[in-house]
C-alpha cells in the first residue's frame, strides 16, 4: 500500500485560499516545535537540531511574506512576535532546552488558531479575488 499523504498534501496546498496556506504554515511549524521537543527528550541532538531550523525557515518566512504597507499595526506587530520565537527557537538550539520551545509552541498556536477562525470567517473568494488576497493575507 502506497503512502497517500504528500499527495493529499500536495493538493491541500495547491487548493488552499491564502488564509488557509497561512494556516498550513503554522501547522508545519507547530509540527516542527513538536518534533524538536520530541528530539530534545530523547537526546538526539541531530534530530532535534533539524526540526528547530525548519520550524525557524517556517517562521523567517511568515515574516517575510507580511505586507508592511498594507497591514500597518497588525503586520508591525506580528513582525516583532516572528522576531520573538525566532529568538525563542535559536535559545532553544544553542542551550538545548525544552522551555524556550513550549512558549514558541505556544504562541504559534495562538496564533494558528486566530489563522483558522479568520478562514472559516472569510467568505469564499474567486478566483480574480484569491490572487488579489494573497498579497494581503500576511
Amino acid at each position: 500500500m502506497s503512502n497517500r499523504y504528500p499527495v493529499y498534501f500536495d493538493e491541500e496546498v495547491l487548493g488552499a485560499t491564502p488564509l488557509q496556506f497561512v494556516n498550513l504554515l503554522y501547522r508545519g511549524a507547530l509540527d516542527s516545535i513538536a518534533a524538536a521537543r520530541r528530539y530534545l527528550r530523547l537526546g538526539d541532538i541531530r534530530a532535534r537540531s533539524l526540526a528547530i531550523n525548519k520550524a525557524m525557515g517556517i517562521v523567517t518566512e511568515l515574516s517575510l511574506s507580511l505586507n508592511r504597507q498594507a497591514g500597518g499595526e497588525l503586520s508591525k506587530n506580528l513582525a516583532e512576535l516572528y522576531s520573538y520565537v525566532e529568538t525563542l527557537l535559536i535559545k532553544a538550539n544553542s542551550e538545548q532546552c525544552d522551555p524556550p520551545l513550549a512558549e514558541a509552541e505556544r504562541l504559534l498556536g495562538t496564533l494558528e488558531e486566530a489563522w483558522k477562525i479568520c478562514a472559516q470567517a472569510a467568505p469564499p473568494l474567486s478566483y480574480t479575488q484569491h490572487d488579489e488576497a494573497a498579497s494581503y493575507a500576511t
